[in-house]
């Protein structure tokens, strides 16, 4: 594990490659212990990492992450209530339209490529970057792929995403980078339902190929 300080007021604690569920459990964990703490602002788990808020600037740089190395020594695994999620996904044409060339890299056919993405179950780590956007674990390492270079300057809500060794759904129409491989109708977020995210961290997903796509 490292850890260090980004400014005067914030603690991170985060996992070397590659990410790891049981650490993901024991991060969520550590981040509902640690947020009862004294002088803990926030707490804000991300994938395979914890960053922690203080309300004040600790005495010294050195007992600041002595107490981050304390508490993760303490710290004991949290499992979620999770909920097995099916998401339906048109692959490929207008709505993957890097389907063909992401399988070109590597070294796949289209369809192999919808395959091995569909066959696995993915596990939300965390939601971030847009409401509602899950950060999914469980990719296939034989369909990492880079994120592009240059960003698009807008991507359809519901759009599947490949970046790096992860994947992922857009809630809302934004700039990004990822490539994108097909689409869903489902709504990542929603403010007007009662819980504005569909999924949250814990649950299960799989993605079910949709007939009208290349499947």
């Amino acid at each position: 594990m490292r850890y260090y300080m980004l400014g005067e007021r914030t603690l991170v604690i985060e996992s070397r490659p590659p990410v790891s569920l049981s650490v993901q459990q024991r991060i969520w964990g550590l981040a509902q212990q640690v947020v009862h703490e004294p002088g803990v602002a926030e707490v804000i788990p991300g994938m395979n990492n914890l960053t922690i808020q203080l309300h004040a600037i600790p005495p010294s740089q050195q007992s600041a992450i002595a107490q981050l190395k304390a508490w993760w020594q303490a710290a004991k695994s949290f499992v979620p209530e999770s909920r097995n999620i099916e998401i339906p996904v048109i692959y490929g044409n207008a709505a993957g339209p890097d389907l063909r060339s992401l399988a070109e890299k590597v070294g796949l056919t289209p369809k192999q490529v919808v395959e091995a993405h569909s066959a696995e179950r993915y596990t939300v780590f965390f939601i971030g970057f847009q409401p509602g956007f899950p950060y999914l674990s469980g990719l296939s390492p034989s369909l990492a792929c880079p994120r592009h270079k240059t960003p698009r300057l807008s991507v359809p809500a519901g759009s599947v995403g490949i970046a790096g060794s992860q994947t992922g759904i857009y809630p809302l129409t934004s700039p990004g980078g990822w490539q994108i491989i097909g689409q869903t109708s489902y709504l990542l977020f929603d403010e007007t339902r009662e819980a504005p995210f569909l999924l949250r961290p814990g649950d299960t997903v799989r993605f079910i190929p949709h007939k009208d796509g290349l499947c």
